[in-house]
C-alpha cells in the first residue's frame, strides 16, 4: 500500500450529533483503502490528536508517510503533535476554492491546476508565472501563506504519487450520507458491513487477475509502450540512458528507477523513456514498476477477512473498559424548522450559486422572463439541457410544480 492517508471529518446528523473522522489510503488500483474511523464530539486539536494517536498505533510514523489534509488549523497542530516524521501536505481541492472566495479569480484556475500537477520545477514556475503576471497577490497566498511545498507535487518533500487532494476520504463520506442519520452503533455496523463487502468483492477481483499489473494500472500503462516507440536512446553507462524524441527529452537510470522529466520518479510507474531505455538494456519493464502497483500487492492488500463483531452476549470486553463510566452526550434542543442534511461547507469550499452556465445563458433569451427567473432559482431538480445547431433548449422542473418549464437561447 503506498504510504499516503488522506483524513477529514464529516459531521454526523443523529440525536447525538458529533463528527465521524476518516482516514484511508489507496489500493494499488487507486480505490479507497479505509485504516481507521472514529466519532468524536468535534472537529478540535484534543479530538484530532486523539484519532491521530490511535492511526499512529496501526501505520507508524516515517518519512515516506505522508498525510494530505485540509487546512485547518486543528489537523495541522495534532499532525505535527503526533506525526514527527512524516510529511503534511494540503489538498489541492481545497485551497483552489480558498483562491476562488478570497481573490475572485476562477479564470486562473487552470494555471493553478497545471501547477498542481506539474512534475517538474520548471514547468511549475512556468505557470506560477502566468499566475504571478495576472494576480500577484495569488501568487504571494501561495508560496508565503500556504507554502509551494503543501500542494505542489514537484515540491513536496515526499512522496504524494499522483495523490493532490483527499478526494478519496470525500466518497467515503458520501458513502455514509444516510447512514450518517443513524445511531452511532447502528453507523458502525453499517461501515463493517459496507468493508466486508468490499474486501470480498476486491479480493475475488484480485484473484482472477492475469496481467503483472492492478487494471488501472495496467490500461494507464499500455498506452505508454506505444509512445515509446521510435524514441532514440543512447547508453551512457551500464544504468544510464539518454532517451530523445518527443515533446521532452529525458536521461533514465535503471539502476535507481529515475527520469529527468520526473514521472518516474514521483509516480514510481514508468514513463516513456523508461520503458524506451529498458527495451534498449532488454530488460523487463515491469521490473522497473512499484510493487504497490503489483497483483501480488493487491491480493495481499485484501488477503484478510473482515467479521462482524457478534452479539453484544458474545463479546471480550476488558475489564477496564467493562467497569469504565461513560456519559451519554448532551443532547441539545433543536431548531425551529427542517433540519439541514447537506454537508457544511469546509473553509474556502464554495456552495452553489446561480451564476451558472445555464442560468446565465437563460439570462441572455429574451424570452426569459423575471417570473421564469425566480422559477428557476427555486428549481431543485438541475436543468436537462438540449443543444441545437443554432441555439441551446433548457428545461427545469420548479420546486412547486411538475410542469416543465423551458426557455430557448440562440447562438
Amino acid at each position: 500500500m503506498r504510504k499516503v492517508v488522506g483524513i477529514d471529518g464529516t459531521f454526523l446528523k443523529g440525536q447525538y450529533r458529533g463528527v465521524l473522522l476518516v482516514a484511508t489510503a489507496q489500493d494499488g488500483n487507486g480505490q479507497c483503502y479505509p485504516l481507521a474511523w472514529g466519532i468524536v464530539d468535534s472537529e478540535n486539536e484534543d479530538a484530532w490528536t486523539w484519532f491521530l494517536t490511535q492511526l499512529k498505533e496501526v501505520i507508524g510514523d516515517t518519512d515516506e508517510l505522508a498525510l494530505i489534509s485540509d487546512r485547518a488549523p486543528s489537523i495541522k497542530k495534532a499532525i505535527s503533535t503526533v506525526f514527527e516524521k512524516a510529511h503534511h501536505g494540503a489538498c489541492a481541492w481545497h485551497v483552489a476554492q480558498n483562491i476562488k472566495n478570497k481573490f475572485k479569480c476562477a479564470d486562473i484556475m487552470g494555471s493553478y491546476w497545471s501547477a498542481v500537477n506539474a512534475y517538474r520545477c520548471e514547468d511549475f514556475a512556468g505557470y506560477m508565472t502566468e499566475i504571478s503576471h495576472r494576480y500577484p497577490r495569488v501568487a504571494e497566498y501561495l508560496e508565503n501563506k500556504v507554502g509551494f511545498e503543501k500542494w505542489s507535487r514537484c515540491h513536496y518533500p515526499g512522496l504524494r504519487y499522483n495523490i493532490t487532494t483527499t478526494n478519496m476520504v470525500e466518497s467515503l463520506n458520501s458513502m455514509l450520507v444516510n447512514a450518517r442519520d443513524f445511531p452511532y452503533v447502528a453507523l458502525l455496523d453499517v461501515i463493517q458491513e459496507k468493508m466486508s463487502k468490499w474486501w470480498n468483492d476486491r479480493r475475488i477481483v484480485a484473484m482472477a487477475i492475469t496481467a503483472p499489473l492492478t487494471p488501472s494500472r495496467e490500461s494507464e500503462f499500455r498506452p505508454r509502450f506505444a509512445q515509446s516507440n521510435g524514441r532514440h536512446t543512447l547508453q551512457l553507462n551500464p544504468v544510464t540512458y539518454h532517451v530523445k524524441g518527443g515533446e521532452l527529452e529525458g536521461v533514465v537510470d535503471i539502476f535507481n528507477k529515475t527520469c529527468t522529466c520526473k514521472e518516474f520518479d514521483i509516480d514510481k510507474l514508468p514513463c516513456v523513456h523508461a520503458i524506451a531505455a529498458a527495451h534498449h538494456a532488454q530488460v523487463s519493464v515491469y521490473s522497473l514498476v512499484s510493487p504497490y502497483y503489483t497483483k501480488e500487492y493487491y491480493v495481499l492488500a485484501y488477503g484478510e477477512t473482515i467479521y462482524p463483531v457478534g452479539s453484544q452476549s458474545q463479546w471480550d470486553v476488558p475489564n477496564e473498559v467493562a467497569t469504565r463510566v461513560v456519559l451519554p452526550r448532551e443532547v441539545k434542543e433543536r431548531k425551529r424548522g427542517r433540519p439541514k442534511t447537506s454537508r457544511f461547507p469546509s473553509v474556502g469550499s464554495m456552495e452553489p450559486s446561480k451564476t451558472s452556465i445555464a442560468y446565465r445563458l437563460l439570462c441572455q433569451s429574451p424570452t426569459f422572463n423575471s417570473s421564469l427567473k425566480k422559477s428557476f432559482v427555486r428549481s431543485e431538480v438541475p436543468p436537462r439541457m438540449v443543444f441545437g445547431s443554432d441555439s441551446l433548449e433548457i428545461h427545469w422542473f420548479t420546486a412547486d410544480s411538475l410542469d416543465s418549464s423551458s426557455s430557448r437561447v440562440g447562438w
